[in-house]
């Protein structure tokens, strides 16, 4: 049951071209910052990568975009990353946007083995076309899909030998549903610690999901920060 590796480069030595990958985080709070490298240093492409944000310029996902090495992300606000625009508007890189709570939805879905849903948000606009759509007690509700993975890159807080998984603060965002997601969820934590450890009541994401674990480092942490007119 020991799940640990050494490093985010054997964590990630089986991804390979056209990947789909799950990447925790919410701006750049609680994004895994060794397997985002780790995939830019093995240079795979063609990847689809699901995240709520496309991280800014020459940092977090935007490493791999800087590298061409994402055909398509799946995301909910993107406008951090001037690349990413270029990227989008030259049609090198191919976008599916969804709003939060759907996207949310989509994969705490895939990791609950719902294949689809209806939800009201979206109808009426550009998310609903090409989508059923039906009425429920005169409201009209749009039919999303379930989203699923190959890997989910997850970070936390802190996590054992086997897997288990607590995660601080609001760095818990999207790893936790994620985790549920994918066919092989990679953890990275800032401690590793023992089996025994963990006080069970706090832990957030069960061994069971997790199929590698390893101790990150050199955390960054980055955050945006509001500028604004002295």
């Amino acid at each position: 049951m020991n799940k640990v590796v050494r490093d985010a480069r054997d964590a990630v030595a089986d991804v390979q071209d056209g990947a789909t990958i799950m990447m925790g985080g919410f701006g750049l709070c609680g994004i895994p910052e060794n397997l985002i490298s780790a995939i830019r240093d093995k240079g795979v492409r063609d990847l689809t990568v699901i995240s709520n944000n496309a991280g800014v310029d020459g940092f977090g996902m935007g490493l791999l975009l800087e590298n061409r090495q994402v055909r398509k992300m799946i995301s909910t606000y993107v406008g951090e990353n001037q690349l990413f625009e270029k990227l989008v508007l030259s049609g090198e890189l191919e976008v599916e946007l969804v709003p939060q709570g759907t996207f949310a939805e989509r994969i705490r879905a895939g990791g609950a083995g719902i294949p689809a849903f209806f939800t009201p948000t979206g109808y009426g606009t550009l998310v609903a076309d090409g989508k059923e759509t039906r009425d429920f007690g005169g409201r009209m509700y749009v039919l999303e899909r379930a989203i699923t993975a190959d890997f989910a890159f997850i970070k936390a807080w802190k996590g054992d030998t086997w897997g288990n998984l607590i995660y601080r603060k609001t760095a818990r965002n999207f790893n936790p549903v994620m985790a549920t997601a994918a066919r092989v969820a990679i953890a990275e934590v800032e401690h590793l610690v023992d089996l025994g450890q963990l006080e069970p009541d706090s832990v957030h994401t069960p061994a069971t999901y997790v199929k590698r674990i390893f101790e990150g480092k050199n955390y960054e942490k980055r955050i945006e920060r509001r500028t604004v007119r002295q």
